[in-house]
């Protein structure tokens, strides 16, 4: 009997790796799409090596709409695309040709296939200072070109829904982290810093006053709630994904154990983070499984992994952010 096929566009990423886990375990046939430029070279976590995984090294631009990737596909799983906030500031032409662009090319090869269902992984960026528990009604409000190009590829996705009827349904991560995380790029990333900094000896480098919180996600949560929105009758939905349970850094910082430095408040950024994840668990039959004091054991298991990651300090850090200073302040 034939294995069901899925494919998973950023499958060597960070979420989307865990995703092909996820998939593997469920008895699928997995086809990864990677250009392999997302901090690290494949990422699979072994599956590489599974010949039930296949990796095709492309541009999610460069993809031809009769793309024999997504032949018999019964679900396509999209991450593919470009994240960090300053950059996206710096260069937002390339942004918008990926998370739009790039998006509408696996919309249109989908489309073509009749894949089964697509699931569009959507940021929580979209809301901008957003009233919390935050739900999917709220009013969008992208403050910078990065949280912009996210949610229009969003709505490419529900598009091509309502006008192909294309089945698709979007997920709206808010703060992912776990075992795979990017150890590279630009400055902001929470537990990359964090981790290189307890394995230096350096002191935590803690942006205001730490008293902010985030709805921290677990990874492997997050491919299940993925996995969770393809496979159900809903369609034409978005579904905001959290742990329902925002944590201070100042609590992280306690976990870890160590010194701390402060580094001034970025503007545009929000005191809390807070998914409304009702929606989510009443439709979907999901919730989280792993609480944040365990999803940061996990981590800790392997902080080996974080050696590489660039060490910041706040003369570093000042200097990565100018951009975002110069352009966000009073925004």
């Amino acid at each position: 009997m034939c294995k069901p096929v899925a494919v998973v566009t950023g499958g060597a990423g960070f979420i989307g790796s865990h995703m092909v886990d996820v998939l593997v375990e469920r008895g699928f046939t997995v086809r990864v799409i990677d250009d392999l430029t997302g901090g690290h070279a494949i990422n699979l976590s072994g599956q590489e090596n599974n010949p039930d995984v296949s990796v095709d090294v492309q541009d999610i631009r460069t993809l031809e709409p009769d793309s024999s990737i997504f032949s018999g596909a019964r679900f396509v799983f999209h991450f593919a695309g470009i994240g960090d906030i300053v950059p996206s500031i710096e260069k937002p032409t390339e942004y918008f040709d990926v998370n739009v662009q790039g998006t509408v090319r696996v919309l249109e090869c989908a489309r073509l296939a009749n894949v089964g269902k697509v699931v569009y992984a959507a940021s929580s960026s979209c809301y901008g200072l957003a009233a919390t528990p935050t739900r999917e009604d709220h009013p969008i409000d992208p403050k910078y070109p990065y949280a912009l190009s996210k949610y229009q590829g969003e709505q490419a996705a529900f598009h091509w829904h309502q006008v192909y009827d294309l089945p698709v349904n979007s997920v709206c991560i808010f703060n992912a982290y776990g075992p795979r995380v990017r150890t590279t790029g630009v400055y902001g990333a929470v537990f990359g810093v964090f981790f290189r900094q307890k394995l230096a000896g350096a002191p935590y480098t803690i942006v205001g006053d730490g008293t902010q919180t985030r709805d921290f996600i677990y990874v492997r949560d997050v491919a299940e709630a993925f996995f969770a929105a393809a496979n159900t009758d809903v369609v034409g939905e978005r579904f905001n994904l959290g742990a329902g349970d925002p944590q201070s850094i100042k609590r992280l910082v306690e976990i870890l154990g160590g010194e701390r430095v402060y580094v001034p408040s970025r503007p545009g950024e929000p005191d809390v983070t807070h998914a409304d994840i009702e929606k989510i668990t009443s439709s979907l039959g999901w919730s989280p499984k792993v609480t944040f004091e365990q999803g940061v054991t996990n981590m800790l298991a392997n902080i080996e992994h974080w050696n590489d990651a660039p060490l910041w300090d706040p003369k570093s850090i000042s200097k990565a952010t100018e951009t975002w200073f110069r352009y966000m302040s009073d925004k």
